[in-house]
């Protein structure tokens, strides 16, 4: 469903979900070396648990006292990085007390950084010996700031499976809403003393937030609008493909594996649904981690379309990515997460007992994750 739905994008951690809770909301994008002109992709991430549980400290999951004491971490959270040779994440936590959100529009500030709806700001550093020193921190060196305007184009919006009165019950574990699956961004990051420009047209972005009370596993994320027909040779300037989920769970209930697709191709919705039963969708999915490559397909179909899609990724130009859950517990230890995949995707019409290939399309700057939970020190 190509809907923009803005009331999905706010701030979440309200009733019971304020203290046993997250929300974040996600940027991807792809910048350019100001003197080379070599691409880079980043990523900036603005993310809160357990609001109601904090006051005038950070309060970190992961620092041993806590864990010695079952103590819920309470944090606002500002994650940045990049993707490619030298990936990196970079972690800012603030207290409570200098986060702020506004409830009827996207306006939130951690700190000096700000996000919303059209444009975010901030600065992001952490040294080599603060990462020594605080394991807790669960990140890397760097310094990154950014100033980048923000302009949504397409939305993915899941329907009845994030409406309102689900909402309000906390029915899922894990909720989603893609209000951005094809973004132009434009502005300036800055990352460890080098100059990158965002270029609108050519920045291949995605915006995205989760929120709920924990994460799934298996944790399944593809997304990719650099699109180009390899039919015709066009590029699909108008297009985007998204796909994620894993097993979620639904008021308690553990669902089988599921996952959400859909392929906006030049004006059109293919939506592969499990919540729309009558669309009959079906989607498959596996994921190899390979020792130099890491791979995914996904097949998708419903009783009008169905859609192939098979995607690479260097392991060495990804990122175990790191979070803790609402309980302070850190099961997802094996999380990769990455913005320079490749890949290809065949889409066909139905007709009767036939399959005719629409269009052969290839992938370029795909954000793909995939990890599966464990316990750290797990043999």
């Amino acid at each position: 469903m190509n809907k923009s739905d803005l009331k999905r994008n706010l701030f979440m951690l309200n009733g019971s979900l304020s203290e046993k809770g997250y929300d974040w909301w996600w940027h991807n994008f792809t910048g350019y070396n100001h003197e080379t002109g070599e691409a880079k992709t980043f990523f900036i991430e603005y993310f809160v648990c357990n609001p109601a549980l904090g006051g005038n400290k950070a309060i970190l999951g992961q620092l041993s006292e806590n864990q010695a004491k079952h103590i819920k971490p309470s944090y606002a959270l500002v994650k940045v990085g990049a993707w490619g040779k030298n990936a990196k994440q970079i972690h800012n936590f603030y207290p409570i007390s200098e986060f702020s959100c506004t409830n009827n529009v996207l306006n939130v500030k951690m700190g000096e950084n700000t996000l919303s709806e059209t444009h975010m700001k901030g600065k992001c550093i952490i040294t080599s010996k603060e990462v020594l020193d605080h394991p807790e921190y669960m990140c890397d060196a760097g310094v990154m700031s950014w100033d980048i305007n923000i302009n949504k184009k397409i939305a993915y919006n899941v329907g009845y499976g994030a409406c309102a009165p689900l909402r309000k019950m906390n029915a899922f574990e894990m909720f989603w809403h893609a209000e951005g699956i094809k973004t132009e961004y434009d502005g300036v990051v800055i990352l460890d003393g080098v100059k990158y420009d965002i270029i609108s047209r050519k920045s291949y972005g995605y915006a995205d937030k989760n929120w709920g009370s924990d994460f799934t596993s298996p944790w399944l994320w593809i997304s990719s609008c650099n699109m180009k027909s390899l039919v015709t040779g066009k590029v699909l300037n108008n297009s985007a493909v998204e796909a994620g989920g894993g097993r979620p769970k639904v008021l308690g209930l553990e669902l089988d594996r599921k996952v959400l697709m859909g392929m906006y191709y030049e004006g059109k919705m293919y939506e592969y649904n499990f919540s729309k039963f009558w669309t009959n969708s079906k989607v498959k999915f596996e994921f190899s981690e390979g020792e130099e490559i890491n791979s995914w397909k996904v097949n998708a179909s419903n009783k009008d379309s169905v859609i192939d899609l098979r995607l690479s990724c260097p392991k060495d130009e990804m990122l175990l990515i790191n979070y803790e859950s609402p309980n302070g517990q850190k099961l997802h230890n094996r999380l990769w997460n990455g913005g320079t995949g490749y890949g290809e995707i065949e889409l066909y019409q139905k007709e009767g007992q036939k399959v005719i290939l629409i269009d052969r399309i290839e992938i370029k700057n795909v954000g793909c994750e995939y990890g599966e939970y464990s316990i750290i020190n797990e043999e």
